[in-house]
């Protein structure tokens, strides 16, 4: 008897289900363009935007130019600081109407410290517009250097490297920590001095510009750090301010302030001390009020946390870029020397300390495999990332564009890009590889005759 109403029940069931989905499927066959625009709408935007962009990106027109040192730069490394802050006022972000209609997005500039057979150049790539911004802001503060607009120098080279005759190694880098910590800057390089003497200070600098001298024929050593100006005081372009804020909150072990609970709060808490209570048959204990410190959590701070908060706080209280960051080491294949890749690895390393932040390689963009089920395809997959990074060396973009992990991209501040770019003197970097300006030039007197 109860098989015979069990076996009933079920073929009641498959009838309902099988009338249910007939209904739905002649349903779905006659309404399904009802549907689409909301199933295509994504990628139609999408779409949209992209053409939108490329549009916007065939009429803007980059330039190289070349920044050659004077002689003797007189002027301490924080006057860079002036000239990042005089550069950011690229920043022009895209209203609603400029990015729908007109596919406008923020332009982004280069810096790129470049040794060519152990001649070091400093170019800057920027829009066609922004030179007369450049040099007033260079100007300002090293009027006797000279800005130069140059042809592109990634040509002098092939651009389907690596190849038959040419090999490359490279790589981007990203930070270790959230962008909120600070790297290394040039405040805290200092060189040790006999007791009683003051600390001088060095320039970071120096190693590298040695270094890419060093290289010989055949040999490219390129350095690039690509820069899209931010307002970091808007989450709408960065969370660095918000982020930096609950980090050093986190530091100082100060209450940060719970997130509302809803509506329906506190009526979940009600319920479960009712539950509580049926169950156990006690009723939830009373928390007691916490005591009031005789001191308050700032003051309990080591020397490390206590500096740790202080650059965090600084860090996010000045102007700041969006950057991406990589190197690359091209030569011949009868020139390549493997070691002279370290030349810019232990430049980046000088920025790194344990308590701060510090450089790494981007494992997924380092020239080499790690995998070992997969070792009959490493010679094909390091083949492919070579290409990769060179490709976006050229085009000067983020590291797997248009999709570029959240770390590809990271945050420095105007202090931490002049302790990175800047222009060292003759003094600190006396090298004869480095292209300086000869003599001094200036303006005609204004009573001249010109006849």
């Amino acid at each position: 008897m109860a098989s015979q109403i069990l076996f009933q029940f079920a073929e009641s069931f498959w009838d309902i289900l099988g009338v249910i989905l007939g209904f739905a499927l002649r349903f779905a066959l006659a309404w399904w363009w009802l549907f689409l625009p909301f199933l295509l709408l994504r990628p139609a935007l999408y779409f949209w935007i992209w053409w939108r962009q490329e549009v916007f990106s065939s009429q803007q027109r980059y330039i190289y130019v070349e920044i050659k040192m004077p002689q003797d730069v007189q002027k301490p490394i924080k006057a860079m600081e002036d000239v990042f802050s005089g550069i950011w006022q690229m920043h022009d972000p895209a209203n609603p109407r400029e990015k729908w209609l007109e596919g406008k997005y923020q332009l982004n500039l280069s810096i790129e410290i470049v040794s060519t057979e152990g001649v070091v150049h400093f170019y800057l790539r920027i829009p066609e517009g922004g030179k007369q911004l450049l040099e007033a802001s260079l100007y300002s503060h090293y009027p006797t250097a000279e800005v130069q607009a140059v042809d592109d120098y990634t040509k002098q080279i092939p651009q389907d490297i690596p190849n038959k005759e040419w090999e490359l190694w490279g790589t981007n880098y990203i930070l270790e920590k959230p962008s909120p910590y600070p790297i290394k800057t040039y405040s805290k390089f200092f060189e040790p001095s006999p007791e009683g003497e003051e600390e001088r200070r060095i320039d970071p600098m120096t190693s590298l510009i040695e270094g890419l001298a060093s290289i010989g024929k055949g040999e490219h050593i390129w350095i690039q750090l690509i820069l899209w100006p931010i307002l970091h005081t808007d989450p709408k372009e960065s969370n660095l301010v918000q982020e930096g804020t609950d980090i050093v909150a986190e530091l100082v072990r100060r209450k940060v302030p719970a997130k509302s609970a809803g509506a329906f709060g506190g009526i979940e808490k009600d319920f479960a001390a009712v539950g509580t209570t049926l169950i156990t048959g006690q009723a939830p204990a009373l928390t007691k009020a916490e005591e009031k410190d005789l001191f308050p959590p700032e003051m309990k701070l080591t020397p490390g946390e206590r500096d740790i908060v202080t650059a965090i706080e600084e860090k996010i209280s000045k102007y700041a870029f969006r950057v991406s960051a990589r190197f690359i080491y091209i030569a011949k294949r009868e020139n390549y020397f493997s070691p002279a890749k370290a030349l810019p690895m232990s430049y980046f390393t000088q920025f790194s300390t344990a308590t701060y932040n510090n450089f790494r390689p981007m494992k997924r963009t380092l020239t080499k495999t790690y995998t070992v089920l997969t070792w009959f395809l490493d010679k094909r997959s390091v083949f492919v990332k070579k290409r990769r990074l060179m490709r976006s060396y050229l085009m000067h973009i983020a590291a797997f564009y248009p999709y570029p992990p959240p770390e590809a991209r990271f945050i420095l501040n105007i202090e931490e890009l002049a302790t990175i770019f800047h222009f060292p003197g003759k003094m600190v970097a006396p090298s004869v590889a480095v292209p300086r300006v000869e003599s001094k030039k200036g303006e005609a007197p204004p009573g001249l005759p010109t006849e």
